[in-house]
């Protein structure tokens, strides 16, 4: 654990990031690339470099890969493809269900803020068992924002109720979650189980770098 500063017992609010964060879906998404990309008839991406660039929009990492006049057309046929292997080893990250579970006992107010497709990050919800203690689910197709723009930010919190938001947090796994949230004027508190390590995270700016949720259970 490297820390500046702890996560609060009882935050005033928690906006979650989803992949690398509360569920690891890699071998789905990676599949899905590769797919994708080799069906346009060019090399399959490498998986490390797929991981590394994921957390922002699919499209941004689409763009690695395929030419810009193909992008639209790749993208779409990622979303075509991906609901029929999503669920391919899709893990449910170590602590992730208690501590939603303990913030929400709290009366912790919390919201997933995603740069996945918002149906399926709101599928892929439901089906880990988040959706039944964090009601408010945002991807990137909801808004004409993605993170890490301060606009989406404050549309999340406005939907949390702001007026209760007084001391928010957002806890991600990538340094796009660290420029989201200052962006947005919050501390990140972030968890190495992603792409990226403690030491990574800290020197993005991230207030605490934790290497599983588990790590924060026994302050909740």
């Amino acid at each position: 654990m490297l820390s500046l500063m702890s996560l609060p017992k009882t935050p005033g609010a928690v906006i979650w990031d989803m992949d690398g964060t509360l569920i690891d879906q890699t071998a789905g998404i990676v599949r899905c690339y590769e797919e994708v990309v080799s069906a346009l008839g060019h090399p399959t991406p490498d998986p490390g470099e797929i991981h590394r660039s994921m957390g922002g929009p699919m499209a941004q990492t689409m763009a690695l890969f395929v030419q810009p006049e193909e992008l639209e057309a790749a993208c779409l046929d990622f979303r075509k493809r991906f609901p029929d292997i999503m669920y391919d080893g899709i893990i449910v990250l170590p602590g992730a269900l208690q501590l939603v579970r303990n913030f929400y006992n709290a009366g912790v107010p919390q919201a997933i803020l995603t740069n996945k497709h918002g149906p399926t990050a709101r599928e892929v919800s439901r089906h880990c068992g988040f959706a039944s203690y964090i009601p408010i689910c945002v991807g990137s197709t909801d808004t004409e924002w993605s993170k890490p723009d301060p606009a989406l930010t404050g549309h999340v919190l406005k939907a949390m109720d702001a007026s209760r938001t007084s001391g928010a947090v957002l806890i991600g796994d990538s340094p796009t979650d660290v420029a989201t949230a200052e962006n947005a004027g919050l501390e990140c508190y972030t968890v190495a189980t992603g792409a990226h390590s403690t030491e990574e995270l800290i020197a993005a700016g991230g207030a605490e770098a934790v290497e599983s949720l588990n790590d924060w259970i026994e302050l909740t």
